[in-house]
């Protein structure tokens, strides 16, 4: 697969996530829906071990953490380009 490829699927991948949940931050269940984790308490797990893929932020008055759908769509994109060799 090449970057263009890699680049192409990442998109489709954002424009995918987008339309599914609607906005370009996702909240932890939707996150935990996005990397397919097994539950909210394994993303919070992996959250503080430092062991979570994506980058999460906290936004001022809004409580838990939250992440780009970009961050998700790059980093899935990634695996599949990675897996691929």
């Amino acid at each position: 697969m090449s970057e263009a490829e890699r680049a192409l699927l990442a998109k489709q991948l954002e424009q995918d996530l987008l339309q599914l949940f609607g906005s370009p931050i996702l909240n932890i269940n939707q996150l935990q829906r996005a990397l397919n984790y097994r539950s909210i308490a394994a993303v919070k797990q992996a959250m503080q071990r430092q062991t979570l893929p994506i980058r999460v932020f906290e936004l001022p008055n809004r409580r838990g953490k939250f992440a780009l759908v970009k961050d998700v769509s790059d980093f899935l994109a990634n695996q599949a380009f990675n897996k691929e060799d």
